[in-house]
């Protein structure tokens, strides 16, 4: 239906404009983007240089020419009753070639995937302090989540239903994601949107090509391009839960055609919504570049601190529906769970429990319940162009983190610590209250590179590699006990140290056949990772000394077909391997070590650009092989580890899209439809009434078929509404819809996060006075309608008693909330 009506609209849009793009030598250049202002039309040169725009009737346009390497150049053009034949020349220019630093990761209009761009204006206008995470929450497939219920702090943003850790992240084409973990922990990175250009997100395998493979999204970040003159800028915002954003920017322009310096400072801060959910960031953004006659040298440097109050505990069940559950509920819980000390005999848990708001109750107490980590990043990247055909982009990097979470623990064992049992005056003392702090030291370093080559006709060629390096040191020490056995101040109670090599190589190829183009990625990857000394595993000591290695063949192939300058369809075929996390490995031995994953996905699009109107819809199957997952199996190691399942997939349609309704009115949307699904597996579940000959626990087989992957809504949609009622006034709106989403991989009822739908207010107004650039007034009102939702959780349960007991837990989100914000440019 779709394709029938945008055809049938292109019929009666008879006039063009078209022409040929060339350099200042004449020659033709190919992929050059041409859009028009105010207008959905958008097509690229072909490998003649010539480009043709089929638009929507007479008037006055403005016709704007971008490519990596040239100035941009925009025309004031006007159409009257016949075709507009436009030549346009462009002039090289190394300020934008260092959009070459991300173009090994990124999709363009010819790839065939599935992707979204959001540039820096769209940036910026959602820009109060936020995570990052919290920006990418209009696109399509996308729940994005906070522990402190707020957006500062620990987020996450899960697209397609898939965890973080099988997100890959880069920032200007270096991976970001944890070399062990594999997760992306933003709170490092506090502000990083005011210095970020722009992003893309990618869904499914993508093109990604550095760091860990994408089982179901890229999130690929490109900071701030080069500003060829002097600037500054002040930005504060404040809100809800004592919520503060100072930002300062500067830069100093180009110099002499050749140096220029950038720098951001920011600092953000919050109570959160959480009770003592608060967090205290700082950040720094350098960036100094040196431009030659063909080459640009660009180095950037930045750094995140953050300390933030734990909220990882959650809020149990019973807590959370206490005003109406039954009185024993929460006190059901309370015991079940052996909270220390007796019912108000130890009033920082107890009254803690039964008396707190229950949206808003924290488990933890302890004043310095905080994890305390530091992150510094250097980058620098070099590139040249040696001619229009051919250029090169060479990076080396080097990450620094360093810090530790602290826990306040009762009646911890001894042993859990490698300490010794104590005897005095007659008694003998096994357990005693401490203060811990679990330690993560690492550095991550290493290069990668491009060659980018295109015949200017219809061959263009990217083949690059890189070498990563990680080295982690994890530790635990003991900084106060109420009896400290033989321990020392400083002494590490377990050191573990690992080593990960990573390398890889790749060849990325499209060859255009008139109004076929057909694309080509092929991806070899090699893991080296070893790990020695003790580490703790759910309370115990256990000694590490284990080396895997992996190598990986990641193919993508696909095709692109172009209706013609509105309407094009692309299909593709992509194949992804993972290697586990550090977890499944400390806590499984060599024959009970998970295998790796493997992603088979396919995608099918097509893609429709009116002067008013533009339409993206794709299906989408993603199939996995040995997916892990948890099943509440232990293992021979004594641990609840991910186990695989043989078959699993995620499938659905994504459509997204966009009408200006009027000059000041335009509205755009997303909807997504899925189904995710195991094939089969088996549950275990702990029987504290079943225990064999040797006194050892028997768990429960539950077998299920054909169950919900967690997390997984079957429904994701977005509608936004941005209004212009008067001259450089912004209003906009975004209402957002998910789906019911289940706690774990059983599609149990009772273990699950409820439906819910959130409307978002942004309000923008600029002017300039008192000698400003331009002043900015921004209101952001989250929530506005004030519902409760939970966007988050985890479940747990057993058998006693001959009955099941389930323990959910949830992450709610705030109310009604708003962030104000002043900014000053000059």
């Amino acid at each position: 239906m779709l394709f029938a009506l945008t055809t049938a609209f292109s019929a009666h849009c008879q006039l063009t404009i078209s022409g040929t793009v060339r350099d200042e030598e004449g020659n033709p250049i190919s992929g050059i983007r041409i859009d028009l202002t105010n207008t959905y039309f958008v097509t690229n040169t072909d490998g003649d240089g010539r480009y043709r725009l089929a638009v929507g009737g007479s008037g006055n346009y403005t016709i704007n020419a971008r490519g990596a390497g040239y100035h941009m150049i925009s025309y004031e053009v006007t159409l009257l009753d016949k075709p507009l034949e436009l030549d346009l020349k462009m002039n090289p220019s190394l300020i934008t070639i260092e959009e070459i630093q991300v173009s090994a990761v990124r999709a363009t209009e010819k790839t065939p995937t599935t992707y979204t761009n959001l540039n820096d204006a769209q940036i910026q206008r959602g820009n109060y302090g936020q995570d990052l995470p919290y920006l990418l929450e209009s696109t399509p497939s996308t729940v994005v989540t906070s522990d402190a219920g707020a957006g500062v702090g620990y987020t996450g943003v899960r697209i397609r239903g898939v965890d973080p850790t099988r997100t890959n992240v880069t920032i200007n084409g270096i991976p970001l994601n944890d070399s062990e973990s594999h997760g992306v922990y933003w709170v490092n990175m506090p502000d990083l949107a005011s210095s970020t250009d722009n992003i893309q997100v990618q869904r499914g395998v993508g093109t990604s090509s550095n760091g860990a493979a994408a089982f179901g999204a890229s999130i690929n970040i490109k900071t701030d391009n080069i500003e060829q003159k002097p600037y500054a800028e002040i930005a504060n915002a404040y809100g809800s839960f004592n919520t503060w954003r100072n930002t300062v920017k500067a830069g100093t322009g180009i110099i002499e055609n050749k140096f220029a310096l950038d720098a951001r400072l920011s600092r953000i801060s919050s109570d959160g919504y959480i009770d003592r959910a608060g967090s205290d960031l700082k950040s720094f953004f350098l960036s100094g570049v040196y431009l030659g006659k063909r080459s640009l040298l660009k180095a950037n440097v930045f750094s995140g601190k953050e300390v933030t109050y734990q909220a990882w505990y959650g809020i149990p069940e019973a807590k959370l529906q206490q005003e109406d559950e039954a009185p024993d509920s929460l006190l059901n819980h309370f015991y079940n769970n052996y909270y220390p000390g007796g019912l108000y005999e130890t009033p920082s848990d107890s009254a803690n429990l039964f008396d707190s708001d229950p949206r808003t109750f924290n488990y933890y107490t302890y004043e310095n319940e905080v994890d305390n980590y530091q992150q510094d990043h250097y980058q620098l990247h070099f590139t040249h162009r040696f001619s229009q055909k051919l250029s090169l982009n060479v990076a080396g990097h080097y990450t620094r983190g360093r810090g530790y979470y602290e826990q306040y623990r009762r009646n911890e064992e001894f042993g859990t610590y490698n300490l010794d049992t104590v005897f005095t005056n007659g008694d003998t003392i096994t357990t005693t209250d401490l203060i811990r702090r679990r330690w993560l030291d690492n550095h991550f370093f290493g290069t990668i590179f491009s060659v980018n080559y295109t015949n200017t006709k219809n061959l263009t060629i990217l083949a690059g590699g890189g070498l990563n390096q990680y080295e982690g040191q994890h530790f635990g020490e003991i900084i106060w006990a109420r009896f400290a056995s033989q321990s020392e101040i400083g002494q590490h109670y377990y050191d573990n140290e690992a080593s990960k090599t990573e390398t890889n190589g790749y060849i990325k190829a499209n060859y255009q056949i008139r109004k076929l183009n057909l694309y080509g990625d092929f991806q070899m990857r090699h893991v080296d990772y070893s790990y020695l000394g003790l580490d703790q595993s759910f309370g115990d000591l256990i000694p590490l000394e284990q080396e895997v290695r992996f190598t990986f063949f990641n193919p993508k192939v696909g095709l692109m077909y172009d209706l013609n300058n509105r309407n094009n369809f692309y299909a593709s075929f992509a194949m992804a391997n993972r290697e586990p996390v550090r977890d499944d490995f400390i806590q499984s031995s060599p024959g009970s070590r998970p295998r790796p994953e493997q992603l088979q996905n396919s995608e099918v699009g097509y893609r429709f650009r009116g002067q008013k109107c533009y339409v993206n819809a794709n299906y989408y199957l993603m199939n996995y092989k040995d997916q892990l997952i948890l099943t509440g199996e232990i293992n021979d190691v004594g641990a609840y580890n991910r186990t695989n399942v043989a078959e699993s997939y995620r499938t659905g349609i994504e459509i997204e899209g966009g009408y200006m309704l009027l000059k000041q009115l335009s509205i755009s949307g997303n909807l997504t439809l899925s189904r995710n699904k195991i094939a089969s597996f088996n549950e275990y579940v702990d029987n504290y009434d079943n225990y064999d000959a040797e006194g050892n626990m028997i768990q429960d087989i539950i077998p299920h078929i054909n169950t919900d992957l967690a997390f997984s809504p079957n429904i994701i949609a977005a509608l936004g509404l941005i209004y212009e009622p008067v001259k450089n006034l912004e209003i906009g709106i975004l209402s957002k819809y998910v789906g019911d989403q289940f706690l774990d991989n059983t599609s149990n009822q009772n273990r699950k996060l409820d439906a819910y739908s959130i409307t978002n207010l942004n309000m923008n107004y600029t002017f300039s006075k008192l000698g400003f650039k331009e002043i900015s007034i921004g209101l952001l009102v989250n929530n506005i309608f004030n519902h409760q939702y939970e966007n988050n959780g985890y479940t747990w349960g057993y058998i006693y008693g001959g009955q099941r007991v389930t323990e959910n837990f949830y992450y709610p989100q705030a109310g009604r909330n708003l962030l104000i914000r002043l900014t000053f440019k000059i």
